[in-house]
This record gives structure tokens, sequence and C-alpha cells, in this order.
């Protein structure tokens, strides 16, 4: 779960304040295809953050990858201050940190690594046996912050195999993360939030909460929401107030739930980390860097510790990932919603 830009622009992510809520709506964001080069040489489509909507709910990042048969392979990198959360479609990753996890995560299965202070982690997508084509890869990632209580508490990761389903008016739920129509997941969140993949058809009738925010990406077929369609690729704005969401669905429709309370603290997001202040960042950067060389006993006791299994004589999986350089600039705020 990582942010590969070679050159990352700074998000400035106001704080959302209950009394601009939009109340309901529905505005479509679009996508925007990301080049991430380097060591994994694949494009995702990112929906959040948008200029225009930094975060919704404590969810301040959202890239969906494939399908397609390029192997995710992701080199050592760092994180601050957030809950990455990873929910593939298609296909399986192995997923290694320096809090000492090493699992494989498969479809229906979800990955939480809690950033915390600090925490570094790798990525690979598991490969066939040689002479074998590549399965198909496809998959979601997805960032919560952390709030301002909990953004520097020691890094944690938990996987979680079996999830809540529930049934309801046309649809049928995985409950990702938080509570959705009566069945709550026991991902470790630090906000009100919920997380839900979705299968329906036809019509539909959800239950929300009416004191989050939401947004919706479809991920195959298509829905009507008030009226308009919402096919596969922007992401759905839904605004706050909404006790229920009503739907038309495509045969055969699957779409991702996100929502929370709106989050009420400005955030500074710079590639891999989330912090409040361009210094805070900076200096996240700076002791990512400063543990390139260092020996492994030094490496682990630094801000954010050894991945096991990169060393010198890991072949194609040796190495780390650098941090690219920050821009010679400061942040202005800009305006949410």
């Amino acid at each position: 779960m990582t942010n590969l830009e070679i050159a990352p622009q700074q998000e400035l992510c106001p704080p959302a304040a209950p009394e601009s809520s939009s109340g309901p709506c529905l505005q479509l964001w679009p996508q925007r295809e990301v080049p991430l080069g380097g060591v994994r040489a694949m494009n995702v489509q990112r929906t959040l953050p948008q200029r225009g909507l930094p975060t919704i709910g404590a969810w301040c990042f959202l890239d969906s990858f494939g399908p397609d048969r390029t192997a995710m392979s992701v080199l050592p990198h760092p994180h601050t201050g957030l809950q990455t959360v990873t929910w593939p479609l298609a296909g399986r990753i192995r997923h290694r940190d320096s809090v000492g996890s090493d699992v494989v995560v498969r479809p229906g299965e979800l990955n939480i690594m809690t950033a915390g202070h600090g925490v570094s982690h790798s990525e690979f997508a598991v490969l066939p046996p040689a002479g074998e084509a590549l399965p198909v890869q496809r998959g979601l990632q997805l960032w919560v912050a952390l709030p301002g209580g909990e953004r520097h508490r020691e890094p944690a990761f938990e996987q979680h195999r079996e999830l809540p389903q529930v049934s309801g008016k046309g649809f049928t739920a995985t409950v990702m993360v938080g509570e959705f129509a009566g069945a709550t997941s026991a991902a470790t969140m630090y906000s009100p939030i919920v997380g839900a993949d979705i299968l329906c058809e036809g019509a539909a009738v959800l239950p929300l909460n009416a004191g989050f925010e939401h947004g919706i990406l479809v991920l195959d077929g298509g829905l009507a929401v008030d009226g308009q369609e919402v096919p596969p690729g922007p992401l759905g704005y839904l605004g706050t107030g909404r006790a229920e969401l009503q739907v038309q669905a495509l045969p055969g429709t699957r779409f991702l739930l996100i929502g929370g309370e709106p989050f009420q603290e400005e955030l500074l997001m710079w590639w891999n980390f989330v912090g409040r202040t361009h210094d805070e960042v900076e200096q996240a950067r700076s002791d990512w860097e400063a543990q390139a060389g260092l020996p492994d006993t030094e490496t682990a006791a630094a801000r954010y510790g050894l991945v096991p299994g990169h060393g010198p004589d890991a072949g194609p999986e040796a190495g780390r990932i650098p941090a690219p350089p920050l821009p010679g600039v400061r942040l202005t705020p800009r305006k949410r919603l």
C-alpha cells in the first residue's frame, strides 16, 4: 500500500467543519490515471484525494488497480499518521512489515496496517509456478487518516480472513471496516467510519448513518442514484444527512461504499506520509533517508524499523524505495467543498 509517484504533490486537506456539511447530494469526481513507474511499473486510477474533496470521513486516499497481469512489486517504504487498507479483488499479495508480519492476503480478506509514528512494509504479488501465466491482478488501496490522539501510537498490523456479511433489500454486503446494516467488522479503526463491498441488482435500499458523509465507487455494472447514472470510474460523493440510499443497479453491479464522520482536522499529505505541518512531513522524509545504509541492527531500532527479507542477497527483492525530493515551496490552504 504505497504511493510510488516520482514527483508526488503535497495535498493540504482542510478540516471538514460540521457547519460546512453539504447535506445530501450526488457529485461525480473523475478518476485520474497515475503512473507509478519505477519498480512497480504500473498505473492506478486515483479518486481520492481530489482538489475539492480531500477526504470522506477519515478516508483520505483511494487507488484502484487492474484488472491486468502486472505483478505488484513494491520494495520497503515508510508510512506515518495513517492506516493502510488493502482489499484485493483478484490475485494474491504478500505483505511484510517492520512489526514482524509476513502474510498473504487474498480476495475477501482484509489487511489493516496502522502506521502510527512510523512503519515500513513491502508488497509483492504471489507469483505462479514457473511457466504459468500470472493470474489477473485487481484491487483497492485505501488510507485512513489517524486522528490527533492516535497518530503517534505504536505501529501495528492485523489481517481479517472472516468478515461479516449482511443482506438487505436488493443487496448483499461484506463489511470491511466499521458498521453497516447491523453488521460490524472486527477491524481496529480509530474514527467513526464505514467501508463495505456491496453487490446489488435492480432496486436496492441501503441503510446509512445520517451523521456520516459517504462516497461510492462502482467497480462493475452501474448504478442510478437520485436519477443520475454512476458508471464505473468516477467517485460518487453523496454528502451528509442520508439515512438511506436508494439505487437502481444494473445486473452484476458491485461497488465500494466508504464513509465516516466529517474529519475535523487539517491534514498535510505528501508521498506516503500523513501529517499536520510541512516541517513534520519534512522530518518524516529525513528520518527515512537516514536509515539508508544502516546495518540491520541499527535499522531495526530506527523510526521505521526493518522489513525482513530484503537484504543484499534477496535478488529482485533487495533494497528499499528512496523518498523523492521535497518541492521547494510551502503550502497554502485549499478550500474543501
